[in-house]
């Protein structure tokens, strides 16, 4: 199983992004999903998360201008970043946990997609 993420990149303060990631592999369901990000320097930090059930959680400082969403049929999480300011600057990670089974389930994260907000 594998975490694939798209849609990182360069953009100017008050731009837009959206950013993918898909589970690839069989699996009997994904079950929270999230994205974290890490800027130079700094700790990893939780920016949005969402249950299977499409409950979604944020961190203060993207509240009204980032929305987590999920497409349960195809195991893909997306994050609609707007106006975008150079502190979201990071490197962006997607992470989910996965069922494999009544017994069996874990943790992945994906291989991070750089997003750069220029002022």
């Amino acid at each position: 199983v594998q975490l694939v993420e798209s849609g990182g990149g360069l953009v100017q303060a008050g731009g837009s992004l959206r950013l993918s990631c898909a589970v690839s592999g069989t699996i009997l369901r994904a079950n929270v999903m999230g994205w974290y990000r890490q800027a130079p320097g700094k700790q990893r930090e939780l920016v949005a998360a969402i249950t299977s059930g499409g409950s979604t959680n944020y961190t203060d400082s993207v509240k009204g201008r980032f929305t987590i969403s999920r497409d349960n049929a195809k195991n893909t999480v997306y994050l609609q970043m707007n106006s975008l300011k150079p502190e979201d600057t990071a490197v962006y990670y997607c992470n989910a946990g996965v069922r494999f089974s009544i017994y069996h389930a874990s943790e992945y994260w994906g291989q991070g997609t750089q997003v750069t907000v220029s002022s």
